[in-house]
């Protein structure tokens, strides 16, 4: 077992929902053991309301949270990742800026919540849905032995994760 935090982003386009519940649920369930960001190619600027009542529902400090731009996490004196994570099918097809460090890349596609139609009983379900996929992929990736697996072993492990629940 090592002491070593691996620090993880998710990614998306707008970084308004799915990657922050991400970052919110690996933060909490990680516990110390995870650092987990977020952001967007190309940022909305806000948080959406039921992603930040989702994400503080679980014990998540969302003071902080904001809709920022993957570049962030791209510059020198950014943190070095050891996994970036799609979690947006848009987001998984653009051109990434390239990562310090050479983390595991990995694609967990969820349906986008914001797009969900119907009213706001049909948009919760949605956001629920997707939170409860992210929660799910989050906690195979909590039961990976990391210490253990090489970088081509663990993406590939990583990979395997993002299509649970999209059977």
């Amino acid at each position: 077992m090592t002491d070593k935090t691996y620090n993880v982003l998710f990614l998306c386009t707008g970084n308004s929902a799915r990657s922050i519940m991400a970052e919110a649920i690996l933060n909490v369930l990680g516990q110390g053991r995870f650092r987990a960001y977020s952001a967007g190619s190309h940022p909305s600027g806000q948080v959406q309301p039921m992603a930040k009542e989702l994400a503080e529902a679980i014990g998540y400090d969302t003071s902080q949270v904001r809709s920022k731009n993957w570049d962030e996490f791209s510059v020198e004196g950014a943190p070095e990742m050891d996994m970036v994570i799609t979690v947006c099918d848009n987001a998984a097809g653009e051109s990434c800026p390239v990562w310090l460090g050479h983390p595991a890349l990995a694609h967990w596609g969820v349906a986008d919540p914001v797009s969900a139609i119907g009213d706001e009983d049909a948009k919760r379900r949605a956001y629920t849905a997707a939170f409860a996929t992210l929660r799910r992929r989050i906690e195979l990736l909590l039961s990976l032995p990391l210490d253990k697996l090489d970088h081509l072993a663990a993406q590939g492990r990583l990979r395997e994760i993002g299509k649970v629940g999209a059977e």
